[in-house]
């Protein structure tokens, strides 16, 4: 009579078949020994939960399929958005978008070049007006008024402000209390 195979007979009869089926879940071999090596190691830990004499390959194969979807889950869920490519994130602007863009590039161009230099280096690059009066050579008050006129300016270019629009502002603006004299044209001169 001869003796059942032990359960360590067992597990090392079923590795082959169990990296063919690693090798058609994951098509990576280095990935498939990995996930034999796992499901393996789980067998062994679960060794006692094993009924002889039921189906030792079913078994087996159902471990190594579960493996391979808890490390399927594992990788979707524990993934950090700081180590995700911007590119998944990336998508091309909507075609109104683009068009805004190139209207904005447009706009910025026909700005005075102080008030063009200002308003890049506040609100792009993120600097301080003592910063901008410091790197230009201005006073301060100037560096805040050149950035406010030049976003007075593309907020009128932009949004279609109609001149009567802009000039009953100037003319409120003109009778506020400590107002200059307003002539009714954009002083493009610099503070």
């Amino acid at each position: 009579m001869t003796t059942p195979p032990t359960f360590h007979d067992q597990v090392i009869a079923i590795l082959p078949k169990l990296r063919v089926q690693a090798l058609a879940l994951t098509r990576n071999r280095a990935a498939a020994e990995d996930l034999v090596q796992d499901s393996v190691c789980n067998a062994l830990s679960a060794q006692d939960s094993f009924i002889p004499g039921t189906n030792f390959a079913a078994w087996m194969h159902r471990i190594l399929r579960n493996r391979f979807i808890s490390n399927l889950r594992k990788r979707r869920d524990t993934t950090d958005i700081d180590d995700v490519p911007s590119s998944v994130f990336a998508s091309d602007a909507p075609h109104e978008d683009r068009l805004a863009l190139k209207e904005l590039a447009k706009a910025m161009a026909r700005l005075p070049s102080d008030q063009r230099e200002a308003l890049v280096m506040v609100v792009i690059h993120g600097m301080s007006y003592e910063a901008l009066a410091e790197a230009t050579g201005c006073a301060v008050g100037t560096a805040k008024s050149r950035v406010f006129r030049a976003r007075r300016q593309l907020e009128a270019w932009l949004f279609g402000e109609r001149p009567e629009e802009t000039a009953r502002a100037k003319t409120v603006a003109s009778h506020a209390p400590g107002a200059r004299e307003s002539t009714g044209q954009v002083d493009r001169t610099p503070l």
